[in-house]
């Protein structure tokens, strides 16, 4: 039980520092939580890593990973450290909005923060992107190439493309259940 709670405690400061000083959304944490997690603290590997982030699609990261490492418990507080911070910011930041809004330093900060987080993004993406590609499994190479496609070329939503690979994944691991191959 101590262990739990010294899980609990590292789990929930490091997704409040994560979600403090991080901008941009769930792209930008993955490559911290990597860090972090896997790079740092050793908890999972990288091959695991990108499964929870694969799970993360549909879920929160921060649910995904609580829950490799903790179950419900850590679920929760991953959930709680990593809401808390962007919920006291922006409620600061509504209170004083229209101060905010016309401030030239304010919005060129957020301007300059908008080209990190695109630079954070690409990192995520070739990191991601290389991991599936050295792993070599062609049929995630090839829903990595045609998701790119839907979505960059063909403009389809992300949304369905991600619930298109939902379905794809679940028939798959339905059918290879049915063949005895996953249990």
């Amino acid at each position: 039980m101590k262990r739990e709670k010294g899980i609990l405690l590292k789990l929930f400061i490091s997704m409040i520092s994560l979600g403090t000083f991080t901008f941009g959304g769930g792209y930008v944490i993955v490559t911290l939580m990597k860090k972090k997690f896997a790079d740092e603290y050793h908890w999972i590997d990288e091959k695991e890593m990108l499964d929870l982030i694969a799970i993360a699609q549909s879920a929160p990261g921060a649910i995904a990973v609580g829950y490799k490492l903790a179950g419900i418990p850590g679920m929760l507080v991953s959930i709680l450290g990593t809401i808390l911070p962007p919920f006291v910011i922006l409620s600061l930041v509504s209170m004083f909005y229209i101060a905010f809004r016309d401030n030239i330093w304010v919005h060129s900060m957020l301007t300059g923060m908008q080209a990190g987080v695109a630079a954070v993004i690409i990192a995520v993406v070739i990191e991601m992107g290389h991991g599936i590609l050295v792993e070599k499994n062609r049929v995630s190479v090839l829903i990595m190439v045609a998701a790119f496609i839907l979505t960059f070329f063909l403009n389809i939503n992300v949304v369905y493309v991600v619930i298109g690979c939902i379905v794809f994944g679940a028939v798959r691991t339905w059918s290879a259940m049915k063949k005895g191959a996953v249990q």
